[in-house]
């Protein structure tokens, strides 16, 4: 039975809900609702005109309706008289197709369907600047490789250890937190789970970051490439399958059998479900790296640490961070794709999608490469080029019929409609480069 948002109001003194859906850029929104009014709210949603998000509708389109999830809702640690409860938009009885968090329901159903319960975990790094967003917000943070910098980690204390005790307070299971591989970088890590658990937690988060952040007088950025010439803002995605009861690892493989063919622990069905994720990489960018400063980080340069960690090619090995795709231990595997500006919903909708089709075809995901792609991609023959831009990776999207229709074709026409939009934009925007290299021309 779905938690009673009223009961749990009188019980948690809560004074108001968040009702909150993300559209399809992966912007959060929300009304603030009462607790005297959520009843009503949880049976009809709160109302939002879908035309003011980014959702492909129009102002002459009836309400959107955000019915809250009761069962996700999350009491703000940091001011406990607020609940944040994500929502499923609805629109005339219909739950609305492109709405990400109902993307990403139905494709949960599909697993089950096919016995499977995916759990994930993910990597969200972030970066702490001024309020303006221009620099960085702690001027001693200069290392040459700043990776896991106690002093640098530390001069964030307040910061850092705010958001781990919430999510303490919260039974995220909070394990470890480090400054990374770029100045002024941090990530944060918790326990993997259920998929749709582990998409509203990304999501809440990412708000969580921002709003400690700004109470210390900074200012907190996902943003995939904040800083040129420093390692961009990556979202590792650490996956599993599992049986319907959520207790036996159907990725894991630890027989005889799997150990001397080199599995490296990972079962036929993890394989093709790998498969699938590596037949359809190119078209899974326009989701995991959806802006255009995305590729700036996917394609990079060699960063002042000395490596982007970030890949440009579809291939997989196994604990080895330079490839697309890593096996760190039996029973799962690292997607190291995405970036800091995926949509929480769409990253792991995207995901399902097409590791089952690579389960029901039972794909392969092709030879494993035990290089360092950094130095010896020139020994990677026929792996796929990762797209080199925002534009390749929507009609590498738009041509992979099998992914949109996974997705469900009315989410993929309307993303791939106010994408490219977002590209136009950005051609039509003129830049000071374009004046210092063509003024003289």
């Amino acid at each position: 039975m779905a938690t009673d948002l009223s009961k749990f109001a009188k019980d948690n003194g809560v004074k108001y809900f968040m009702v909150s859906f993300t559209d399809l850029f992966g912007a959060q929104r929300a009304k603030l609702v009462p607790a005297s009014a959520i009843a009503g709210m949880q049976t009809d949603g709160a109302g939002f005109a879908g035309f003011a998000a980014w959702l492909d509708m129009s102002p002459a389109d009836p309400d959107m309706l955000a019915v809250p999830d009761g069962d996700a809702v999350i009491q703000l640690p940091w001011k406990p008289e607020v609940a944040w409860v994500p929502a499923n938009p609805m629109m005339e009885g219909e739950e609305v197709d492109q709405a990400p968090r109902n993307v990403l329901r139905k494709l949960i159903g599909e697993a089950e369907e096919a016995g499977l319960r995916i759990k994930t975990g993910v990597e969200a790094e972030f970066f702490l600047l001024n309020p303006e967003g221009t620099e960085l917000s702690d001027p001693l943070d200069v290392a040459e490789k700043p990776c896991y910098d106690q002093s640098a980690v530390m001069r964030r204390y307040d910061v850092i250890a705010a958001i781990c005790d919430n999510m303490l307070d919260l039974g995220w299971g909070p394990y470890q937190n480090d400054h990374e591989d770029a100045n002024g970088q941090f990530e944060m890590n918790w326990e993997y789970d259920d998929v749709l658990a582990t998409a509203d937690k990304h999501s809440f988060f990412k708000f969580m970051v921002k709003s400690i952040a700004e109470q210390n007088g900074l200012r907190a950025t996902f943003m995939p490439k904040p800083m040129e010439g420093l390692t961009g803002n990556g979202c590792h995605a650490h996956i599993s399958a599992w049986d319907k009861s959520g207790k036996t690892n159907k990725f894991a493989d630890t027989s005889d059998e799997g150990n001397r063919s080199g599995s490296l622990g990972l079962s036929p069905l993890a394989h093709h479900f790998l498969g699938g994720i590596m037949a359809h990489a190119e078209a899974m960018t326009a989701l995991t790296n959806p802006t255009v400063n995305s590729y700036k980080r996917l394609n990079a340069p060699v960063t002042t640490s000395g490596a982007t960690w970030s890949p440009n090619t579809a291939t997989w090995s196994g604990n080895n961070r330079t490839h697309m795709v890593r096996v760190p231990d039996p029973g799962r595997f690292e997607l190291r794709l995405a970036d800091g500006a995926t949509n929480p919903y769409l990253l792991q909708a995207v995901i399902i999608a097409a590791g089952l089709d690579g389960v029901a075809n039972q794909t392969d995901p092709g030879k494993r490469l035990d290089i360092n792609m950094y130095t010896e991609s020139n020994k990677a023959r026929g792996a796929k080029k990762l797209p080199l831009n925002l534009l390749d990776a929507l009609r590498a999207f738009d041509k992979d019929k099998v992914l949109k229709a996974a997705l469900g074709q009315e989410f993929a026409g309307a993303y791939l409609k106010l994408k490219h939009d977002e590209w136009n934009r950005f051609t039509a925007h003129f830049s000071q480069w374009e004046r210092e290299n063509t003024l003289d021309v």
